[in-house]
């Protein structure tokens, strides 16, 4: 796997967790949801993204999500 399929995973599983919490626990949670999609809007923007910074760092390869 390399960092985009992973962040991308891992921002879908988030979403997902904040709504699932948000439905079952408290309507708090949605801004859980709220804040990962913010952070990928700004991150289509500025390309900075702490979660692929920190796979990086753990020596995973960047790379394109869906090969050509």
């Amino acid at each position: 796997m390399n960092v985009d399929r992973i962040v991308m995973g891992f921002a879908g599983s988030v979403v997902l967790a904040g709504i699932a919490l948000a439905h079952f626990v408290a309507p708090g949670w949605i801004w859980l949801s709220v804040f990962v999609g913010a952070n990928l809007l700004q991150s289509s923007f500025t390309g900075f993204c702490p979660l692929a910074m920190i796979l990086r760092r753990l020596g995973l390869k960047p790379g394109c999500a869906f090969p050509s």
